[in-house]
């Protein structure tokens, strides 16, 4: 029987220990206590709204420091709009810490998405009613394969943009084939073969073709392994492949053939 007694009696005793730190703990009890007084966000960002944040964390807040739910404010922060990553943290004795990383939109992608400069895509309904940045490049193709994208986008502003030339779009289809949007609305089919000298070719011979016909180009067709095929505004039909000059000028082999690839 005293066996029985002391077991009961050391059962109450780590009850009554472990009860009031279970309460504080999970802000049963005396959550004004230990209350999180301030919100310290020690990052800077532009396009988050302050009042959305502050009202999105505070309800986490309320059952006190030791109480919070971190990861479920973390997560709530996360799901705002412009907000790539959010970390939330407390600091004794009553601040609740804030970091955000915004997203900084490089270009849309496709019809409802659009791309970080990290490299991360967001829906667009995601931040609807915020305003966008004027001329954003509108770039296309399958996800996994953004990097490609990116870097052939940022090549071949490289080889137009010395001659004025401004390139708005690219995207590739499910075929795998290429094509460019320039700031003028002239589409350049490029194909899904030799697409870098293509470009390069195309590049070196656009600004004389523009002088000669003094009229708006709508469409090129670079698929040819002699030349191009171009459409100018006022034409009925796209005109007959405009050959390249000799090998030596552009550092490529000239052939016959006219196929398209």
């Amino acid at each position: 029987m005293n066996a029985v007694l002391r077991f009961l009696a050391w059962l109450i005793a780590i009850a009554l220990v472990a009860l009031p730190v279970a309460a504080v703990v999970n802000g049963w009890v005396a959550g004004d206590r230990w209350p999180l007084r301030k919100l310290r966000v020690t990052s800077q960002f532009e396009r988050v709204d302050p009042q959305q944040l502050r009202a999105t964390v505070m309800p986490y807040a309320k059952d006190g420091f030791f109480a919070v739910r971190l990861d479920d404010a973390q997560s709530a922060v996360a799901k705002l709009p412009w907000v790539e990553r959010a970390e939330v943290r407390k600091r004794w004795p009553d601040i609740l810490e804030i970091r955000i990383v915004e997203h900084t939109p490089f270009a849309r992608w496709g019809s409802d998405k659009l791309l970080s400069e990290h490299g991360r895509l967001f829906p667009i309904k995601s931040v609807r009613g915020a305003p966008l940045p004027d001329n954003l490049p509108q770039l296309d193709g399958d996800p996994s394969r953004i990097a490609d994208v990116v870097a052939l986008y940022n090549e071949s502003r490289a080889l137009l943009s010395p001659s004025g030339i401004d390139v708005r779009g690219l995207k590739q289809d499910e075929r795998g084939s290429w094509s460019l949007t320039l700031a003028s609305g002239t589409q350049v089919v490029i194909g899904r073969s030799d697409v870098k000298a293509r470009l390069t070719r195309f590049s070196r011979l656009l600004p004389r073709l523009l002088a000669q016909q003094q009229r708006p180009l709508t469409r090129a067709d670079l698929r040819y392994t002699n030349g191009f095929a171009l459409s100018w505004s006022d034409a009925a039909a796209p005109s007959a492949p405009i050959p390249t000059p000799p090998a030596a000028a552009l550092g490529s082999r000239n052939t016959k053939a006219q196929e398209q690839t």
